[in-house]
């Protein structure tokens, strides 16, 4: 028998598909897997079981019956964890560039999450699913820094919570192409799929999911900019957006400024090794006691090299704050 969950929703939502709406409010589930859940019944509005298509509405009830998780077909495998804090409930790692986060298509193992069961020997969250036990968010593979980790269903419920109340508060460091004008500011625009690059996400004036970033200049390089980004929303792709958006897309992201990084890579002879965006610093409350917790990953080496190359130090972070 799976677990039950139930809730009242409070705003009416006329332009909101219901899967779209209960993928929202659970992300960790992916639309797919919520579609797959209305059909089978597990999903009931008002007592009755809807359509994906249907208009969440004020005051509905939604109730929904969580499977209970299968065990996973994903082997443990003994890869080293840089671990920046760790209890009961959770742990907050320093993700190295380069890492998958879960299991997918061309990445059976290898992962996070591989990583993950067998370093907490299959004490994880089981919400995320056979593939992703534990993952409350995501970064991307060549993006490195904070990652939090549910131990616990009731922790992950709790930090879901509270990522989607916009109660985390995320900041990275970033290097972008060019000299960011203006130095700092806030960058709003709603990201959907790309209409053609569906590999690609892109700002849009159309139906899409409410973004905010905003971010100050660090300093400035040659021919580039190092600038820390708070991410209000967990957008996918969300800081590559807004700054290719911007115009200043981020040094060593070829899906989103390749010509900006031919440029760089004209004028300064080098190329970088990936993306450079760092996840910095990770604060919340912690989901059982409540103590706040904040957590800050020290910057990796390539980025540290990039940095030098172009002019930077890390003891300009601290004489900008």
């Amino acid at each position: 028998m799976g677990r039950r969950e139930t809730f009242t929703v409070e705003v009416s939502m006329p332009r909101r598909r219901l899967d779209q709406f209960l993928h929202e409010r659970f992300p960790e589930t992916s639309r797919g897997e919520i579609q797959r859940l209305i059909t089978e019944g597990c999903v009931q509005v008002n007592g009755k079981v809807p359509k994906a298509s249907q208009k969440p509405k004020s005051g509905d009830g939604i109730a929904i019956e969580w499977p209970n998780p299968v065990a996973a077909d994903v082997v443990a495998q003994d890869i080293p964890l840089d671990l920046l804090f760790e209890d009961d409930d959770l742990l907050v790692l320093n993700k190295p560039p380069g890492l998958v986060v879960h299991p997918a298509a061309g990445h059976a193992d290898g992962t996070l999450v591989n990583a993950l069961l067998h370093h907490c020997a299959g004490n994880l969250s089981g919400i995320g699913g056979v593939a992703r036990p534990g993952i409350v968010h995501r970064i991307d593979r060549d993006t490195s820094g904070c990652l939090v980790v549910a131990k616990n269903d009731t922790s992950h419920r709790a930090l879901q919570a509270a990522f989607a109340a916009r109660r985390v508060d995320k900041r990275y460091h970033c290097l972008l192409c060019g000299d960011i004008q203006p130095p700092e500011g806030e960058l709003r625009g709603r990201i959907a799929r790309h209409p053609v690059q569906r590999k690609r996400m892109t700002v849009t004036e159309g139906p899409g999911r409410e973004a905010l970033t905003t971010y100050r200049r660090i300093a400035r390089l040659r021919d580039a900019s190092w600038v820390e980004a708070r991410i209000h929303t967990g957008r996918t792709h969300q800081v590559r957006v807004h700054f290719q958006d911007l115009g200043f897309p981020l040094v060593g992201d070829l899906v989103y400024g390749e010509r900006a990084n031919r440029r760089l890579a004209t004028e300064t002879g080098w190329k970088a090794p990936r993306q450079m965006l760092h996840a910095r610093t990770l604060a919340f409350a912690h989901p059982r006691t409540g103590q706040p917790l904040s957590f800050e990953a020290p910057l990796p080496a390539d980025f540290q090299d990039v940095l030098k190359l172009l002019g930077g130090t890390p003891s300009m972070a601290a004489s900008s704050a």
